[in-house]
């Protein structure tokens, strides 16, 4: 029996084994086409009858060996990359969702994925219920319609940190016969892994912590390949595809059936793939993900408690306090530490949030989040400035939210420039 290795291990070992005389970091393969011999073995590459690469479009071997590192950490059976964490959550619903269908979804998820949701997926004839994750298991199942195909949520929601209960929804999804998708970009494998708890298919934006050096935008979608598609209805999965001459995925690739139509449906016809650059550089960060991890959450640790602790200070939300309402339910999942991002409110009103943030010396003002430099963002004057105040409660952010992503840097020169910004309001 296989030895099973341990998250750090895999974080630098998993995906490529090098032979003898090979290289020992993973080769950039930077073709989009591949060589064969005869017209058979290309023919049969396209029927699905066997493994191989033809188009980078469709699979690559930089990528592959990054998607399969990625699966490895959350404990999937396959991983495909997309070129944003965006695409990869299109893909996650769209891949079982058609028009005329329905989803249920955390109203407290991140912004771009609230859009994505609420007004593109909804020009796609599929339609979505937002509901709070901190609803009863009544107020959510009244939610679901005939036609509802998922059940979406985020491990920590950006940018609230809120906690999910992932093992409830898992729970609610299952008794409603669809899977539950979750957004773990936030926790990363290291800190939580969603199929030890009942999720089906993990989600990420590659850009963030796992990439954690700002230098490539990516996703994943990973599948657990525990969820029974024929229980449900998802005649993507279950019906034959006319465009591969009638080929059904779930009889013909089991437990890999999703992660198949996937690759050989939606990134055939939409082609959101990364480029094998990108993934050589996604790669570079996952081999320190775990040691970057400790340092972001133990540098955040350190902030919260002196956010909680300043007058100036209206309010912190940072589930590693133990004031904080996620804080029972992060034990339970999040027991090494959650992240190193955090929500707080100072006491003043928007211009206040600015005048901070402004004064900042050290710390940067970017859209970006979860990288190893610290940066801040205030979501109703940036991200979510669309939104009135009314909206931005609905979709659990506060008009005063400030999202400090903190990096590893040490921590003393970041207090050091908090105080000092605080020092100016």
């Amino acid at each position: 029996m296989e030895k099973k290795l341990k998250p750090a291990t895999l974080c630098v070992r998993a995906g490529y084994q090098p032979k003898n005389g090979e290289p020992v970091e993973l080769p950039i393969i930077q073709s989009t086409t591949f060589k064969y011999d005869n017209s058979d073995e290309m023919a049969m590459l396209f029927d699905l009858k066997k493994e191989g690469y033809f188009y980078t479009r469709l699979q690559n071997p930089t990528n592959d060996a990054v998607a399969a590192k990625i699966a490895a950490l959350e404990g999937g059976v396959g991983c495909v990359l997309t070129s944003s964490g965006q695409a990869a959550n299109f893909f996650a619903v769209f891949n079982i969702c058609e028009a005329g269908d329905h989803i249920v979804t955390s109203n407290e998820i991140y912004g771009g994925t609230y859009n994505l949701f609420n007004v593109t997926l909804r020009k796609l004839g599929i339609e979505s219920t937002f509901v709070s994750p901190e609803a009863s298991d009544e107020e959510i199942q009244a939610a679901f319609r005939p036609n509802t195909k998922a059940l979406f949520g985020e491990t920590i929601s950006n940018p609230g940190c809120a906690v999910l209960d992932i093992e409830r929804f898992a729970r609610i999804a299952h008794r409603n016969h669809v899977p539950l998708i979750v957004d773990n970009t936030f926790a990363t494998p290291v800190n939580c892994r969603p199929f030890e708890w009942g999720a089906d298919i993990v989600t990420h934006s590659t850009t963030k912590y796992m990439d954690g050096m700002a230098t490539q935008v990516g996703g994943a979608v990973v599948d657990s390949g525990n969820f029974n598609w024929e229980e449900g209805s998802f005649p993507g999965l279950t019906t034959p595809d006319d465009s591969y001459h009638g080929l059904t995925y779930t009889k013909a690739f089991g437990k890999m059936a999703y992660t198949t139509k996937l690759v050989a449906q939606l990134m055939r016809d939409l082609g959101s793939i990364p480029a094998p650059q990108n993934s050589f550089l996604l790669n570079l960060g996952l081999q320190t993900l775990h040691l970057r991890m400790a340092q972001h959450c133990k540098n955040a640790q350190r902030i919260a408690e002196f956010l909680s602790n300043d007058p100036r200070v209206a309010w912190v939300h940072y589930s590693g306090l133990p004031t904080d309402k996620y804080y029972d339910i992060a034990q339970k999942y999040l027991p090494q530490g959650s992240c190193g991002v955090l929500a707080f409110g100072l006491k003043g009103n928007r211009e206040t949030a600015i005048k901070w943030m402004d004064s900042l010396q050290l710390i940067n003002i970017a859209t970006h989040v979860a990288d190893a430099r610290s940066c801040v963002l205030h979501p109703a004057s940036h991200t979510h400035r669309q939104l009135s105040d009314e909206q931005l409660r609905e979709a659990g952010i506060a008009p005063d939210l400030i999202r400090l992503s903190v990096g590893i840097e040490d921590a003393d020169d970041l207090l050091d420039d908090i105080q000092q910004a605080l020092d100016r309001l």
